[in-house]
């Protein structure tokens, strides 16, 4: 297989300034597989997957995402704790000094692109310093045709060395690993991590400034489907929510798991070609379409496997944060292309450890908007160094680290998208019930699901005091009866036994709500204000 890889096609680097490298361009899935195993830089599963650790890094790393600030950003981009500017000269010269790391390297290159819909597409070139990463990139862009290679021009280059250490001191950075991006040379910078999510992240913080500020057009953190119909239902979410679970069902076919934009003309398309999925105790059992996918063409990040290769999806040994990459078409019930019509449902979905929130909720538009830009969900306890009980976690637009602009921007586009398109807006708490992390269980998949399912369908009924009771804390619409759903299921309070602890938890969240929300205030009308909870705590 190597000597395969060896005769394939090779492209110059050299506009880059990148030269005097061994260039493998546009290998395939199989042959990046093989020479994987080859260098002793991954293992194949049972399951068929290539199985990787991508090292130091986990998970993503916010702190040490930048943005150069320069005449395109310097105006429009939220410059804060999220978005951090750089100095140009700063990225020119640690810019030169990753190239010169990459000259006598074995690269790997990719050319792909972004943006399913046609007037969308954002042509990319993704350069690699591993050949997993560059199997990554075949999983998660769209993969262009043979023929579109050969006037193939890119628009922004990925360039991704894992093994280039920053000198933090010298180079501007905060320590060794960091995500730049240049917006004039339309460059996505990544060095000292292997991570891989920084690689499509870095478009997709990319798109989430072009697409609103250029094309009229909300970049969104979500998954999407759509029905027999041609209703599209769009899922929102941070990650552990439920977002790729939910939307990967067998009755509806998917757009797409986490990154859409949603056009004027109300289309939805997917930006990528692939799947990025938590693998945490996942079962056949349960979400069989995602362990179905999970064979030859697949990476598995970061999981424990014994020495016959049988992964333990409950092992959380070396991170919580366990992955699987695939390109989408290993999910049998897909869209083709990734692009839908007739936006008519949309949920947010949270994981809420606190165990106050309903299991579902119906929203006006301003509580839309409210919690669109809260983006809230729970960190519970073992998560995260230091957290040892449930912990509000705000992230607004429900994907604040790849949102360039300001929150109410994005907020302002999907509140007239809600409005002009009429769609129903659901609140769906995947957390816990009957008790906050700890003490009550987490929801059962089956439950969300039939939730889910009666909300698009319209079994739910009409907004009326006879279908739906107002939450006295959060003010939302908990409906009263759903098929598949036990009642008191359905009422967070009666879930718990006991009153007085319920809302006392109630309270506590509804003032995190409120606190959060004190920095969005002066960019927020009075409408999407009360849409948010109106009760303190005594």
């Amino acid at each position: 297989m190597a000597t395969n890889a060896q005769s394939t096609k090779s492209i110059s680097l050299a506009s880059y300034g990148i030269t005097h490298s061994n260039v493998h361009y546009q290998l395939s899935s199989n042959e990046l597989h093989q020479i994987t195993i080859e260098k002793g830089m991954g293992v194949e599963s049972s399951l068929g997957a290539l199985a990787v650790n991508t090292g130091e890094f986990t998970g993503r790393s916010p702190k040490d995402r930048f943005i150069v600030k320069d005449a395109i950003t310097k105006d429009k981009v939220w410059w804060g704790d999220i978005n951090i500017p750089f100095d140009p000269d700063k990225f020119e010269k640690l810019y030169k000094k990753v190239i010169t790391y990459l000259g006598e390297k074995e690269l790997f290159v990719r050319d792909a692109y972004a943006c399913a819909e046609n007037d969308y597409r954002t042509n990319i070139r993704v350069i690699n310093e591993y050949p997993w990463s560059n199997m990554f990139a075949y999983n998660m862009f769209l993969r262009p045709e043979a023929d579109e290679l050969h006037d193939f021009v890119p628009e922004w280059t990925v360039i991704n060395a894992p093994g280039f250490m920053a000198d933090a001191s010298v180079d501007g950075t905060r320590q060794h690993n960091f995500a730049i991006l240049d917006f004039t040379k339309k460059i996505a910078l990544i060095g000292g991590t292997g991570y891989t999510g920084e690689i499509k992240k870095g478009i997709f913080s990319a798109l989430n400034f072009i697409l609103p500020v250029y094309k009229n057009t909300l970049p969104m953190h979500c998954s999407a489907n759509v029905g027999e119909g041609g209703d599209t239902a769009i899922f929102f979410g941070l990650s552990g929510t439920g977002k790729t679970t939910l939307s990967t069902d067998p009755n509806r076919r998917l757009i797409g798991d986490d990154e859409h934009g949603w056009t004027a003309d109300n289309k939805v398309f997917n930006f990528e070609g692939g799947c990025y999925a938590k693998v945490i105790n996942l079962s056949q059992e349960n979400e069989p379409e995602i362990y179905g996918a999970i064979k030859k063409g697949a990476i598995l990040e970061n999981v424990v496997m014994d020495t016959n290769g049988a992964v333990d999806f409950e092992d959380t040994t070396i991170t919580q944060n366990t992955r699987v990459s695939y390109p989408i078409y290993h999910i049998d019930n897909i869209q083709q292309p990734s692009i839908g019509k007739n936006v008519k449902n949309v949920f947010f979905l949270t994981a809420d450890a606190f165990g106050v929130l309903p299991p579902i909720s119906k929203l006006t538009p301003a509580q839309a908007a409210y919690h669109f830009m809260s983006g809230y969900t729970a960190k519970v306890a073992g998560t995260e160094a230091g957290v040892v009980e449930p912990q509000p976690s705000f992230s607004a637009c429900f994907g604040a680290p790849f949102m360039p602009l300001h929150p109410a921007k994005y907020g302002e586009m999907l509140s007239k998208k809600m409005v002009d398109s009429g769609v129903d807006v659901w609140l769906v708490n995947t957390g816990w019930t009957g008790g906050p992390y700890g003490i009550g269980t987490r929801m059962k998949l089956k439950y969300t699901r039939a939730m889910i399912s009666a909300a698009i369908s319209g079994k739910l009924g009409l907004y009326t005091y006879d279908n739906y009771h107002i939450h006295s804390v959060f003010g939302v619409a908990q409906p009263r009866e759903c098929p598949g759903v036990p009642t008191k299921v359905l009422s967070p309070r009666a879930t718990w036994n006991d009153d007085e602890a319920y809302y006392q938890t109630a309270f506590k969240l509804s003032n995190a709500f409120r606190e959060n929300f004190k920095k969005f205030e002066a960019h927020a009308n009075e409408e999407i204000r009360r849409g948010g909870p109106q009760r303190y705590a005594f």
